[in-house]
């Protein structure tokens, strides 16, 4: 139950970092546009445009021209359907937690007063809503939302279950972008670049050699499908030596397969399981690239 002695509760002592306002209520504050349009969004105040300052350690350092000229002129014709959020800076100033875009663009259009939403937020909450907002963008590549999604989990202690619900991705989605941080770099910048899609390298996370393989893609200009049969390919060409060299060895069925598949989407690693023909034991082993990936896993294994 909330009251006014629990409000003054909350502004007087100084917030225990936990989750702040938790992610739903951050999530709360930055909705997309077409709520605004809709209604839904009363701003508490118009500010004078030069009563905002940026946030200096906004994540988001490249803002393209192009697209703040295409925005400036929807401002023109629409004005800011979206209000900013800000917090107060002092001297009747207020530095912008979220739509750093939106104010720039503002600029251009010639705006002299922006609708916004005030809150008291500390700088760890400012920063869970600038990664909140940017996985927001439409124009975000697959690793980039890979990487937001990771930062809120490794600050901020959210698990896939609970950005799922708070963000309306489905867990799966986020397990699979998630998986792409496991790749190398130079298969990461394939993806940003937009010379292989996040569905060409899903299918390359499993294989010994992603870097080799999509320089062969890209060269080849493979679909999704043909990249999967490459990779079936030299797995089982790999796999044929070990298979004659112990006869004994059952071949695995299609559910250990898919358990595998399962498990290293939810963990990000390669897991393979090897269960002894003759009974109910076997071996569960997880494959990690870097010290990180084993660290991430202890910590979920401690948790």
């Amino acid at each position: 139950m909330t009251g006014p002695e629990e409000n003054a509760m909350t502004e007087k002592k100084p917030k225990p970092r936990g989750l702040g306002r938790g992610l739903s209520a951050l999530m709360a504050d930055v909705r997309p546009e077409q709520d605004s349009a809709a209604g839904e969004r009363r701003p508490d105040l118009q500010v004078p445009i030069e009563k905002l300052t940026a946030n200096p350690d906004q994540p988001r350092r490249s803002f393209g021209q192009g697209d703040l000229e295409d925005l400036a002129a929807s401002i023109r014709e629409k004005g800011v359907l979206q209000p900013l959020i800000v917090r107060p800076a002092g001297n009747g100033m207020f530095q912008i937690v979220a739509g750093e875009r939106r104010w720039r663009a503002a600029q251009m259009a010639q705006l002299h007063q922006l609708p916004v939403l005030v809150r008291d937020l500390d700088d760890t909450e400012v920063l869970e809503i600038a990664i909140i907002e940017n996985i927001q963008r439409a124009d975000l590549n697959a690793v980039e939302e890979a990487i937001g999604y990771r930062q809120l989990m490794d600050r901020f202690g959210h698990t896939q279950e609970k950005l799922s619900q708070a963000l309306g991705k489905s867990r799966s989605h986020i397990a699979n972008l998630l998986r792409l941080l496991n790749l190398p770099d130079d298969v990461r910048a394939m993806i940003q670049d937009g010379s292989l899609s996040a569905g060409h390298a899903r299918a390359l996370i499993t294989c010994e050699n992603p870097s080799e393989l999509a320089q062969k893609v890209v060269r080849g200009g493979l679909s999704v499908r043909a990249t999967e049969a490459l990779v079936k390919k030299q797995q089982h060409g790999e796999d044929a030596p070990r298979r004659q060299a112990r006869p004994k060895d059952a071949q695995k069925d299609a559910d250990t397969r898919a358990l595998e598949g399962d498990l290293s989407a939810a963990l990000g690693m390669r897991v393979t399981i090897e269960h002894k023909a003759e009974g109910e034991a076997g071996r569960l082993i997880v494959s990690y690239d870097s010290l990180d990936q084993l660290d991430d896993l202890c910590a979920r294994l401690s948790r």
